[in-house]
């Protein structure tokens, strides 16, 4: 072998080894474009977007906890919570701005106080979410005994599910924004560097003057305002606030961000990554319902999928 061609080589080895997610995505797209009859079309890109943007708008805010070195198991219960609070509002005419912009400071106080119990208290941030889920997953049940709420106000529908704009669907424009402005805050902002500073050490960042409590805190803080903007897609998407509609989604969101390549111990990650990561996980539902599996073989291939997709990438 020429000595030029050994740095190529090496080259191309660190990329395939730095982005081993991206090429088993790649690598499963293909296999569904090939044998999954109509998937290669622009109607099917564009249905797996907008399923997937609820999972993506919801792991946006979970990396910059993960990349912190902590995880939100709540998201699920305060997306059910809030889209529960939203047809509230909304039931008592309260205007659809007025009643999304309530519900997202809602899901930003929830968020707030986990961080607060997190960083003062030191109590882990599992048991701490653990305790999140199980509160507003008993009340989002309660206020309503159970029942869901009627949304019959077309702006809030048009406005988190049934609009578009350009031709393009609402929910996938949420997930654009989203990504666009968490893209911008984790790369760009200090705040960003902050963040990877204290997932990777937190008592270096402490002493290099990060005020790493105060970081935790807003990566919370956003967490629980995208966990409550999923809740409005959600509810808007079924026409009914409906105690249960978040549920179990947390374990899809973390599954995407760690698929994504974001280090579940903290330091590194990426949000365009975790956002290929939700669209994974889409396609390879779609791609097995469309071949015509049953749902339990569905979630026996995804479920190994993942693992094998996280493991290579851990590697």
């Amino acid at each position: 072998m020429k000595p030029s061609s050994m740095p190529m080589r090496a080259s191309a080895m660190n990329f395939f080894r730095d982005h081993i997610t991206y090429v088993i995505f790649l690598a499963i797209t293909l296999y569904f474009v090939l044998f999954a009859p109509h998937f290669a079309s622009v109607s099917t890109a564009s249905a797996v977007l907008r399923i997937t943007a609820i999972v993506s708008v919801m792991a946006i805010g979970m990396t910059f906890v993960i990349i912190c070195g902590e995880i939100d198991l709540s998201v699920g219960s305060v997306a059910s919570f809030s889209g529960m609070i939203g047809a509230l509002l909304l039931d008592q005419s309260v205007p659809t701005y007025v009643a999304a912009l309530l519900v997202l400071g809602a899901g930003a106080s929830i968020g707030a106080v986990s961080g607060v119990l997190v960083t003062k208290l030191r109590i882990p941030s599992f048991l701490v979410t653990l305790g999140m889920l199980s509160i507003f997953s008993g009340l989002a049940l309660t206020i309503t005994g159970t029942r869901p709420v009627s949304i019959v106000d077309d702006d809030f529908s048009n406005l988190f599910w049934n609009g578009s704009f350009l031709g393009i669907q609402a929910p996938i424009w949420w997930t654009i924004v989203l990504t666009a402005a968490g893209y911008y805050l984790l790369h760009q902002m200090p705040y960003g560097r902050r963040v990877y500073a204290t997932g990777g050490n937190a008592v270096a960042a402490r002493f290099s003057g990060v005020r790493t409590d105060g970081v935790k805190i807003f990566a919370f803080v956003l967490s629980g305002m995208t966990a409550s903007l999923a809740g409005l897609m959600l509810a808007a998407r079924s026409t009914a606030g409906n105690p249960s509609l978040g549920a179990g989604l947390e374990l899809d969101v973390i599954a995407a961000v760690i698929i994504g390549g974001t280090s579940l111990f903290g330091g590194y990650g990426s949000i365009v990554g975790s956002v290929v990561g939700a669209i994974f996980i889409g396609i390879l539902g779609f791609g097995l319902l469309v071949l015509g599996l049953s749902t339990s073989i569905q979630e026996v291939i995804k479920g190994a999928i993942i693992i094998i997709a996280v493991s290579l990438n851990r590697r």
